[in-house]
């Protein structure tokens, strides 16, 4: 059995689509981050970061548990559990990786403050909705170009889907408009059509 512990935001929802693609048995744990309740004592024995999602694995190496933060790590890691979804062949590997990490340094960050100042924040700040929409675009347009002709972000459906993908369905917060994105629509819509995605995006 795994614990989760989670939020429905696009870093929670990596971790939710992943186990249900998986078919891993777990248990939800829903962290409120309306309430500060990351800040508890308990979770943040759990994720030091004070960062929903987090798991606790209780069949982990050699039978003994393992306890994970940092969404990306947690898709690595149920990837190499399962042998599902990340490929074996150096080249494809890195190719996934890469576009792992390129959510996890741009089109998280960027988005994340993008929503930030144009939902969120206090008072309008024109500089930073300016940066944040206009860096926004970019990345949108770096995962449009990436889709042409391709399925899926690396040909295979792979965990670089699963962390990219949530992201890209709050299109709405970062003021996008997906016609401009006709390959990253297609892709969007074929991720939403899969049963464990929807399922995902129930969680918690």
């Amino acid at each position: 059995m795994i614990d989760l512990y989670t939020w429905g935001t696009p870093n929670g929802y990596k971790a939710s689509i992943m186990l249900e693609a998986c078919r891993l048995h777990y248990s939800v744990h829903p962290i409120n981050i309306l309430n500060d309740e990351q800040f508890a004592p308990d979770f943040l024995r759990i994720s030091p970061n004070n960062k929903i999602p987090a798991i606790v694995d209780h069949d982990g190496f050699d039978g003994e548990p393992v306890t994970l933060f940092e969404s990306g790590a947690i898709l690595i890691y149920l990837a190499e559990k399962t042998g599902e979804f990340l490929p074996t062949n150096k080249r494809k590997r890195l190719e996934v990786l890469q576009w792992l990490m390129w959510q996890m340094g741009g089109f998280g960050p960027f988005l994340g403050q993008a929503h930030h100042f144009n939902r969120f924040a206090p008072e309008p700040v024109p500089y930073a909705i300016e940066r944040y929409n206009n860096e926004t675009r970019r990345l949108w347009g770096v995962l449009d170009k990436q889709l042409a002709g391709k399925q899926f972000v690396v040909d295979d459906l792979s965990i670089a889907d699963f962390a990219i993908f949530p992201w890209a369905n709050r299109f709405e917060w970062q003021q996008i408009d997906l016609n401009d994105f006709p390959q990253v629509q297609a892709w969007m819509e074929r991720m939403l059509q899969l049963p464990f995605v929807q399922r995902g995006l129930q969680i918690p």
